[in-house]
């Protein structure tokens, strides 16, 4: 009958894209094709290379559960280390011939009647494929602040994920916009540089001390020699991680305790009363993202860096203006504004059955069955998809629950007697319904407006649960959730 593998193109190459690659090599599909936007893979660690920029989940949990590394240097990867480790994956298990680089998609469309999806990319090519995986990530778009002036700014601007190293910051003056978790790992970076440095912040961090340092060679050797020493410490991890699960989705009195450590940290790293009045958030601590860092605080507390609350109101050709009328003269901009995660798979184009178009099925704010599968667009799976993000553990893993579930589809699409298949519109607006009641206990819906949420409030972003239920629910494939459509007689 010959091979009836479909031919599967995945959008992007960090964690998801690879992951995904290597389990469908695995299983013997080699009929994959990776798009890749830039000239190399790793995702949001390829893109991400400011200054300090690390990861704020432990090395041995942040990394394939199939791929173990026993020689990271620190508890808590560094960007330079977790790009290569993603460059190693993608050697190791033969990804590069499967990939195309520097290849943007703009556009996507599915035929019914040959069950397949066309994809476009920037530089005018099209690819059949009968299965679309996207791997995007949800912090590849970056947020830039709409502040009337910037662009007659005439020194240096840059977004903290587009930093520009050629530019020497030395003598500078300098302001920062945001205090998100890029700032607080690239300010300590460039404090020591710079003449003087403006941090404009619309609302205080909870920032907690981050247990890291790097491993001992003993350590190091103990993992490569003992594989069950690695297996065991990364299960501590987590599970102490998933302990804390409780305080983000049902009880969010129990985060007072870092509440209470936090605020010592600024009492005890802080001089200034003024500085650190400002510094302590007025809303429930994890109502927005909860940071970690050692040098955060002694990075404020330097004299020439002035903590400046009073919201921006211009931006001249050589200063920030802010709405008291205060006019600060600087040389340089970086927006440390964060991402459009609530913009899912933006910009690219994608069109389903009888030409519905995804932005018009997400009018009210994006939404998958399982974070996967989205009614009217058959064939189609995404990886960190809506209500997937974590506050309590490692996106890895939940991609690895997501890449087995997409596995079990296409598998079920290998059938010669199958032309496609789409979840149910019902079955999709039952689950979300859920998830969305699951969400108002959180701590994300105390009354603070975040990076969670879109702009008419609606959480479309975070998992309201723990990350081994979500396993659990991954686990098997259920046909009965799934249209499934006949291949037509020739």
């Amino acid at each position: 009958m010959g091979d009836t593998t479909p031919h599967i193109v995945i959008v992007g190459t960090g964690f998801g894209g690879l992951g995904m690659a290597i389990q469908l090599k695995k299983a013997g599909i080699e009929n994959v094709t990776l798009l890749e936007k830039a000239g190399s893979v790793g995702g949001t660690w390829r893109d991400n290379t400011y200054p300090g920029a690390a990861c704020d989940v432990q090395s041995h949990l942040y990394s394939f559960s199939f791929e173990p590394k026993s020689d990271w240097t620190r508890k808590f990867g560094l960007q330079p280390e977790i790009r290569a480790y993603l460059e190693h994956c993608a050697s190791k298990y033969g990804l590069r011939d499967h990939i195309r680089f520097n290849t943007e998609v703009t556009d996507a469309q599915f035929d019914k009647t040959s069950g397949t999806w066309t994809i476009e990319t920037a530089g005018g090519e099209s690819i059949s494929a009968q299965v679309l995986i996207t791997a995007c990530g949800q912090l590849n778009q970056p947020a830039m602040p709409s502040i009337e002036g910037i662009d007659r700014f005439q020194g240096k601007v840059f977004h903290s994920a587009r930093w520009d190293h050629d530019y020497d910051l030395t003598g500078k003056r300098v302001a920062v916009i945001g205090t998100g978790a890029s700032a607080i790992q690239f300010v300590p970076q460039i404090i020591s540089k710079v003449t003087s440095l403006k941090l404009f912040q619309r609302s205080g961090a909870w920032v907690l001390p981050k247990p890291d340092r790097p491993f001992t060679g003993l350590e190091q050797w103990l993992f490569g020699h003992f594989p069950l020493v690695d297996r065991s410490y990364r299960n501590l991890i987590y599970w102490r991680n998933e302990s804390r699960a409780l305080g983000f989705t049902r009880f969010g009195f129990l985060l007072n305790a870092f509440k209470w450590l936090a605020k010592r940290e600024v009492r005890r790293r802080v001089r200034d009363p003024e500085k650190r009045k400002n510094l302590i958030p007025d809303y429930p601590i994890g109502c927005k993202r909860i940071l970690i860092s050692n040098d955060w605080y002694p990075a404020i507390d330097q004299d020439h860096l002035e903590l400046m609350t009073d919201p921006i109101d211009r931006v001249e050709s050589d200063a920030v203006v802010t709405k008291d009328g205060s006019r600060h003269p600087v040389d340089t901009l970086i927006f440390g504004t964060g991402f459009k995660a609530t913009d899912f798979l933006t910009p690219i184009t994608i069109t389903g059955l009888d030409g519905l178009d995804l932005n018009d099925a997400w009018r009210e704010g994006a939404e998958a069955y399982k974070g996967i599968s989205v009614a009217g667009f058959p064939n189609l799976f995404m990886l960190y998809g809506p209500n997937t993000n974590l506050a309590h553990s490692s996106i890895v893993f939940m991609l690895e629950s997501q890449i087995h579930y997409v596995m079990q589809c296409v598998n079920r699409l290998k059938d010669p007697g199958l032309h496609f298949m789409d979840v149910k519109a019902q079955r999709q607006q039952t689950y979300n319904e859920g998830v969305q009641r699951a969400l108002t206990h959180s701590v994300w819906e105390a009354g603070c407006n975040s990076w969670y949420k879109t702009a008419s409030g609606k959480n479309t972003v975070n998992w309201p649960g723990f990350t081994f239920s979500y396993r659990l629910m991954t686990r098997k494939l259920d046909l009965q959730d799934y249209e499934l459509y006949p291949r037509p007689a020739r």
